[in-house]
């Protein structure tokens, strides 16, 4: 048995583990890196298509972003997640396909100007993001579910995102069993909406997060209706507009439910019934993702609301831009307004759009509620950059740049704490990951320092038996490298084809004889075609 970290170590972003049980290859999220990449990632051990299973913490996509291109490589596996998390996927990966189709076109249309440029493949395809969501496996919350001999696991609500978890996970090979908890991203309590992270009694071996392992969100509840009421106040009676670049799923529902709170109690003076634009196709269509899993996930405050027959996450004046041509008719009226937009860290889809019509605005505001990834433009405007570039346009910033102080779905160093206190008996060992590096090793350190836990911040490419209990490998840092340029992104899905096709003799070898004789025959008669010798 073999525990192998993959991507999210001494980084933020990019989760993904690796887990050997017998001739059974697991992966544990499978997440795209945003923003700044500071170390390189190991490649996965085996070929995408020899990955026999996918255990999923949540949607978000730095968890399951990559999941598509796990598929277009050859991976046709079970893909297993809580319900709602199922739900999320369906949409996010379709989303994420498209954003990637779309970056890839208009790359291609401004390659044409110069001679010679290399035509650029999107990462994925929308096929590739409709053959992963088949792949999904919905599973309930505290449930144990039988995946194979050897292995089994339960997902435990860890109150970070609908449908989010933490994944227990029971290996066992030669006759020993070891227990293994991947905590996902480990919710802020209080959160609007959704539960507070359940704990989780025993583990052999935790692998835990990081994000928040360095800071302290405020000893008291903030004052969320209180902070936002003001903003919106001090902005319309600028005749400004209130741009928030939001998660569209998650934060994007939390806003909702402040905003309607807001209007319910009219807080805003002198400015009734001012209209809310969600303008994002996913964020509109997540939303009904909540309703529909209102019993499973929402938090007691909201079921109260819910029981007295109000929806806590819709009001009059909201309003909902599905097209383009209604994004683009949001910046035409003059009236002051909310207008939410993804990506939360500014880097693709229609934010973009409303920042280059509000940015140069003084009298407007651009509110950020989340956090901004090194690297990103969302990091760059709110550490005080004085310009940025649009479309190719520099825009200068005259607007308003604040943020909603603790608002956040990670917990932070005590609620880290709290959770891995929480485990009855100090696990053998714990590694500290999905941290920017600083973060992991300061937490690491008061895990072994303060509360006596042996704690390990692994980078990328470390290995670790988890029979012995020893480490097969311990990897050093290693700085991202320059992508070598001559291998076009058609060719190198050339080569996953032909991965894919070994994996699929290999998994024939028991097969009839006659059977195989067919296969062989037609692989050779594609062979023939396509030999240019």
């Amino acid at each position: 048995m073999e525990l192998m970290f993959i991507g999210a170590d001494h980084e933020v972003t990019g989760s993904c583990h690796y887990l050997r049980v017998g001739d059974k290859n697991i992966l544990v999220d499978y997440g795209m890196e945003q923003g700044a990449d500071t170390f390189e990632n190991s490649e996965l051990p085996v070929d995408a298509a020899l990955i026999d299973y996918v255990f999923l913490t949540h949607a978000h996509i730095d968890h399951s972003g990559l999941l598509p291109l796990l598929y277009s490589r050859g991976f046709r596996g079970s893909i297993y997640a809580t319900a709602a998390t199922c739900d999320l996927c369906s949409i996010m990966l379709r989303d994420c396909a498209h954003i990637q189709m779309q970056e890839a076109e208009w790359k291609n249309r401004k390659a044409k100007r110069s001679a010679g440029a290399v035509l650029t493949e999107p990462v994925y395809t929308m096929e590739d993001a409709d053959g992963t969501i088949k792949r999904l496996v919905p599973c309930d919350y505290e449930k144990e579910v039988a995946v194979c001999d050897g292995v089994k696991i339960r997902f435990t609500d860890i109150g970070h995102l609908l449908g989010s978890s933490s994944i227990e996970v029971w290996v066992t090979e030669n006759g020993v069993t070891k227990k293994l908890v991947f905590s996902g991203d480990i919710g802020n309590e209080d959160q609007p909406l959704i539960k507070n992270p359940r704990l989780t009694a025993e583990a052999d071996y935790v692998i835990m997060e990081s994000t928040y392992g360095d800071r302290l969100h405020s000893a008291e509840r903030p004052d969320y209706i209180g902070e936002l009421t003001k903003i919106l106040q001090t902005t319309f009676d600028r005749g400004g507009n209130v741009v928030i670049p939001s998660f569209a799923v998650g934060r994007t529902q939390e806003l909702l439910y402040f905003l309607r709170q807001i209007k319910a109690e009219g807080r805003v003076k002198g400015h009734d019934g001012f209209p809310v634009y969600v303008d994002s196709p996913l964020a509109v269509e997540a939303t009904g993702i909540f309703q529909k899993n209102e019993y499973a996930c929402f938090d007691d405050e909201a079921m109260a609301l819910v029981r007295q027959g109000i929806n806590p996450i819709t009001f009059p004046g909201l309003k909902l831009a599905i097209t383009s041509d209604e994004s683009k008719e949001i910046n035409f009226d003059n009236e002051p307004k909310v207008i939410i937009s993804a990506s939360g860290m500014c880097e693709a889809g229609r934010i973009r759009h409303h920042l280059k019509h509000n940015l140069w605005r003084p009298e407007c505001t651009i509110l950020f509620v989340g956090y901004q990834a090194v690297g990103t433009l969302g990091r760059a405007i709110v550490e005080g950059a004085g310009e940025v570039k649009l479309f190719g346009e520099p825009i200068e910033i005259r607007a308003q740049i604040t943020k909603l102080v603790g608002m956040s779905g990670h917990a932070d160093k005590n609620g880290l704490l709290r959770w891995i206190e929480g485990f009855h008996r100090k696990p053998q060992k714990v590694f500290v990951v999905h941290g920017e590096d600083s973060v992991c090793k300061l937490f690491t350190e008061c895990l072994r320092a303060e509360h006596g836990i042996d704690a390990y911040a692994p980078y990328s490419g470390t290995r670790f038996d988890l029979i012995d209990g020893g480490f097969i490998y311990e990897a050093e840092p290693a700085a991202v490298k320059k992508k070598a340029r001559g291998v076009s992104d058609v060719f190198a899905r050339l080569l996953a084809s032909g991965q894919r096709l070994i994996a699929v003799i290999r998994k024939n070898e028991d097969g009839a004889n006659k059977d195989l004789a067919k296969f062989a025959d037609q692989i050779n008669s594609l062979c023939d075609k396509w030999d240019r010798n």
